[in-house]
């Protein structure tokens, strides 16, 4: 071979490596956006469990709140991403049916159903040009029983005994 012929086919290499490198990279930073958004559904789903498994003795809206943020830190949750969700046993299909007893030494057992929404932005530009924003969501549902279930016990418990907030 000439070293003519030799030139060309570095330079050929060359092109095809340009042509293959934006696609390659693409790649890349597509399964790293991926990871993130797993990363960031599995930090959702935890902080919506631990929020309810602190409701189960502190029924405070702000500690169960303050519990998903702290749990979502990585995240930047905002308070209002927070949603809290009171179902009665006689209403479960109904929002809220039993908030009218959270804060009162009513003996009731409920369901809180805790949900967490963050909005995922892709790091790569043409992915994110793509797929655009995603509302990810970590929910979590727990028994809740308010006032002590135990309140006919010897000796007699009081308001102070039973596990709620204080405010």
């Amino acid at each position: 071979m000439s070293p003519q012929r030799r030139h060309d086919s570095r330079g050929q290499s060359l092109v095809e490596f340009g042509l293959i490198l934006p696609i390659f990279l693409l790649m890349v930073f597509g399964i790293i956006d991926f990871g993130r958004a797993v990363f960031a559904y599995s930090t959702l789903n935890s902080a919506a469990r631990e929020a309810a498994r602190v409701a189960v003795v502190d029924q405070v809206a702000a500690h169960i709140t303050d519990e998903a943020l702290k749990q979502s830190y990585a995240l930047d949750v905002n308070p209002g991403d927070v949603l809290l969700d009171w179902r009665s046993s006689f209403n479960p299909d109904t929002p809220n049916s039993c908030s009218s007893f959270v804060g009162t030494n009513d003996v009731v057992t409920c369901t809180l159903i805790v949900t967490v929404n963050y909005e995922f932005n892709a790091a790569t530009p043409l992915i994110g040009n793509i797929v655009g924003p995603l509302v990810l969501t970590g929910e979590s549902k727990m028994i809740v029983e308010f006032a002590c279930p135990n309140s006919g016990a010897t000796p007699a418990l009081t308001p102070a005994d039973c596990p709620l907030g204080d405010g």
